[in-house]
């Protein structure tokens, strides 16, 4: 029985699952087949995450807004916002799904996990929780606490009771050297052979940079190198707004501003001809973090060449902000998702340099990654799990010892390590 096979199998029994594994082993993939799978069986899925990035990235919504929870972190604060009580709306609503995904699980704090366990108890669900994710990745953060508190330091998460799927096959690099360092590197087991092997990856770095995708941990950092990249080709400059459908009267610009910020799509594309681009979503053609080249622009009109050769003429691409709204169908009541607005954009990004949070996903094929910027845990290994070859990666010498770049949030470590020994 395939993973896939298997899972459905554990949903539709309504057991919950908890789907695991280092980048690159296609839990995004596997997690699409899933919905496709339940949309073709005419089921209702809530693809929920506790970013608008991440939520985007699966086309569904973030788990306040789901949820309604406000801008709440926990309970108590639900409580003191008035919140606490479910609306019938929402009741109705959560109710209504066969399946809740909820997507980079990591990201959720305790607290946030246990009001989705009071929303659930409250609307007496009945269908199945799909939590997706490696907690050994990028870690929640929480305004205003010091300590951070994962989803399976609740009480909610034992009560939930997930089967645990682990998939162990990394996809993203066919180097079998490469893909032992990683694991190495995700479990802070940074040795001497370790050690070793990145330092050859601190390469000369020539003056032209077109080839390479500057990783970043600060957003100042990279916008300022695409700036000053961008400036410095010669050809004149192009500027493609996004085109906005509203589809609802109740939608504001910041709700728009800040859709097109989670989802990676400008709101201004500038463009000039020679500029690297990186793809930003999935198609039959490219893929998201697949490098190309602009080779022609004019009005309405984006030519990109890949680095096979082959020549793409870019589609606007369309995303939408859903919502869940009461509709009559067929004489019944029922829960319909519908757009409150698309945006349609050209789905490329400027390729001189992105940020470690934005390369969420992405598989990049030529990579620097400026060490100096790690400063979180499992930030690191975010980094360097993006790159599909260690002969297309340069790293930047570190100001520190390579195991002190690889640090992890020891409880997390220590909850993945008892799952991977079966406990």
């Amino acid at each position: 029985m395939s993973e896939h096979e298997r899972i459905i199998s554990l949903l539709e029994a309504k057991q919950n699952v908890f789907l695991t594994g280092g980048a690159g082993t296609g839990k995004t993939t596997l997690t699409r087949r899933l919905i496709e799978h339940y949309v073709g069986e005419g089921k209702k899925i809530a693809k929920l995450a506790s970013t608008g990035m991440a939520a985007t990235l699966i086309g569904g919504q973030t788990l306040h807004s789901f949820l309604d929870l406000g801008i709440a972190d926990s309970i108590e604060e639900l409580e003191r916002q008035g919140r606490l009580e479910i609306k019938k709306k929402i009741k109705k609503l959560i109710v209504s799904m066969d399946l809740i995904i909820i997507d980079e699980i990591s990201m959720v704090s305790a607290p946030l996990f246990e009001m989705i366990r009071l929303r659930l108890l409250q609307s007496d669900f009945k269908g199945a929780l799909l939590t997706v994710g490696d907690f050994l990745q990028l870690p929640p953060v929480v305004r205003g606490y010091s300590e951070i508190y994962f989803a399976f330091e609740s009480e909610s998460w034992q009560r939930f009771d997930f089967k645990t799927v682990t998939l162990e096959i990394n996809y993203r690099s066919s180097d079998s050297d490469f893909v032992k360092v990683l694991d190495r590197v995700r479990f802070a087991e940074v040795g001497e052979d370790e050690h070793f092997y990145l330092h050859h990856l601190i390469k000369p770095v020539g003056e032209d940079l077109s080839q390479y995708t500057y990783l970043y941990g600060k957003n100042y950092s990279a916008s300022r190198h695409n700036e000053a990249q961008l400036a410095f080709l010669g050809s004149d400059e192009l500027r493609y707004e996004a085109q906005v459908l509203k589809h609802d009267n109740k939608t504001t610009d910041k709700e728009i501003e800040r859709f097109l910020s989670d989802a990676r799509i400008e709101a201004q594309l500038r463009l000039k001809v020679g500029a690297p681009v990186l793809f930003t979503r999935n198609a039959w053609n490219y893929f998201n973090g697949e490098r190309g080249q602009i080779v022609r622009l004019s009005e309405g009109i984006v030519y990109v060449e890949k680095s096979d050769g082959t020549v793409v003429k870019l589609e606007r691409a369309s995303m939408s902000k859903t919502q869940w709204k009461e509709k009559t169908v067929d004489g019944k009541k029922e829960m319909v998702e519908e757009a409150k607005f698309s945006v349609h954009q050209y789905p490329i990004a400027l390729a001189f340099a992105i940020t470690i949070h934005k390369s969420q996903g992405m598989s990049i094929e030529d990579l620097i990654i400026e060490t100096t910027e790690i400063f979180a845990p499992s930030q690191f290994y975010v980094a360097l799990s993006r790159a599909t070859s260690p002969h297309r990666l340069i790293l930047k010498q570190p100001l520190t010892d390579w195991c002190n770049l690889a640090f992890v949030n020891p409880k997390a470590l220590r909850f993945v390590r008892s799952h991977l020994n079966g406990e």
